[in-house]
């Protein structure tokens, strides 16, 4: 690696580490804890490479990069920030950053992209000026690099003509992000339309949602819940000539490349909204947010009716192991419930036990508990089962017997805790909408739709 690294951060660990690393590689490095000082090298034409943290004790990182691209022209600028949310990097991307990496980084990750920002002289395309928006307060929140990967995605594309899937499981934040994404692009001040499979029961009700987004965003929510006559109806639309252009978001579950598969989605609709695929991960992938997470709920919580709650370790580490199935929505209805059933000022780990434990839970967070397994109670029930014969087998067709006595309650109890919603239960089951309805036939299982008491 050869040429000249400007350092620019307030905290003397990190210039020191990020100065030896440099000098090894064979880099010449100047660091510094001032903005001032890195303008006055960049003005004296100093170095081929500047290395700035965003939150300096004069002045802002990122703000100081118009000045950097205008006094040296395709001079590369990597963001690194403790600030480690969305806005930090569409922000870092609307302000013409060679790269944005979150803190704590990676430190050969850092010296990947030094070298290839070394390398190359890359000139982003000038993007409007970006403009504070209520995006400020979304929770969008996360250093895990999977979430880093999703907000570089996002600040590329954000302005693209091409349709858009997101795609992730339930309360990880899918029409939030959608919403994010309109509201930091060039149509933020156009129109918002959100659509349901309702809202396209009918050709004039379609074309509708259209016309009332005019040069703004569609967000289609659970786009796999259209029926095949729903997504021909939105493939029309896809195929006209609008008078305005409109950009378009869906939401998906999971794959929509599975639906294409079985047969429940058509192909033509499939290539048409695919040209760009956001994946939200799920909370147990990205576990390390958590703590963030949790803090930023509670600062809700607070902000909302004073009630200050800490939580201590042991209860951290709990809400870290967890599975979280409900994803950040599940944590975030976790939080607000410890805040009220922890009498204490400080959450322990007996609260979280105690509140996931009642949700329904099979196993103990907190490493311990004596609960006995699916498979122990399966496993006594089928020994009682065969040793009622007297040594004799069972009458033949013994696998598809159990399995029946198995599915039956389960999907009873999955559609009872999806409130009958036969699309949110099949998702909830891992299986496709037609096989739960052809279960729900064959097992003569009443289906009752209600409104989910919260």
């Amino acid at each position: 690696m050869d040429g000249t690294v400007l350092i620019a951060d307030d905290d003397r660990t990190i210039r020191t580490v990020l100065t030896q690393a440099f000098t090894r590689a064979g880099c010449r490095v100047h660091a510094t804890s001032s903005l001032i000082t890195l303008k006055r090298w960049v003005e004296e034409g100093k170095g081929d490479l500047v290395i700035s943290d965003v939150m300096m004790p004069d002045g802002n990182g990122i703000e100081m990069l118009p000045e950097i691209h205008n006094e040296r022209p395709g001079m590369p600028v990597i963001v690194i920030s403790a600030q480690n949310t969305i806005l930090t990097a569409v922000k870092a991307t609307e302000a013409r950053a060679f790269d944005y990496l979150p803190k704590p980084f990676d430190l050969p990750d850092l010296m990947t992209r030094a070298s290839q920002a070394l390398e190359t002289k890359r000139r982003l395309p000038k993007k409007a000026a970006f403009q504070h928006s209520q995006t400020d307060s979304l929770p969008l929140v996360g250093r895990a690099e999977n979430m880093q990967d999703l907000y570089r995605l996002i600040a590329r594309v954000m302005n693209s003509d091409l349709p858009a899937v997101i795609e992730g499981e339930s309360g990880t934040g899918k029409s939030l992000i959608a919403r994010t994404v309109h509201a930091l692009s060039d149509r933020r001040d156009q129109p918002l339309i959100v659509a349901t499979v309702e809202d396209f029961a009918t050709s004039e009700r379609a074309k509708a949602i259209f016309d009332q987004a005019q040069k703004g965003t569609v967000v289609i929510e659970d786009v796999t819940e259209f029926d095949l006559a729903a997504q021909g109806r939105l493939v029309r639309i896809l195929e006209s000539d609008q008078d305005e252009p409109t950009a378009l978001l869906v939401t998906s579950q999971d794959s929509l490349g599975r639906y294409v598969d079985e047969g429940d989605f058509r192909q033509d609709l499939y290539f048409r909204l695919t040209g760009i695929v956001l994946n939200v991960p799920p909370l147990r992938e990205r576990v390390e947010d958590v703590p963030l997470l949790v803090d930023y709920f509670l600062g809700e919580v607070e902000r909302e009716n004073g009630a200050v709650k800490s939580i201590s370790p042991e209860a951290m580490q709990a809400l870290r192991a967890f599975d979280w199935p409900g994803n950040v929505r599940q944590l975030a209805f976790t939080v607000r419930r410890l805040t009220l059933t922890a009498s204490d000022s400080q959450i322990g780990l007996e609260h979280v036990e105690e509140v996931l434990l009642s949700n329904g839970r099979r196993r103990s967070v907190g490493g311990g508990g004596s609960e006995e397994k699916l498979s122990e109670s399966v496993n006594r029930h089928l020994t009682r089962y065969f040793h009622l014969h007297d040594g004799d087998l069972p009458p033949v067709g013994v696998y598809q017997r159990i399995l029946r006595e198995v599915e039956k309650p389960l999907i009873e109890i999955a559609l009872d805790a999806t409130a009958g919603n036969q699309a949110k239960c099949a998702e909830l089951l891992g299986i496709n909408r037609n096989t739960l309805r052809k279960k729900i036939t064959e097992l003569d299982i009443l289906v009752t739709r209600r409104r989910k008491l919260m």
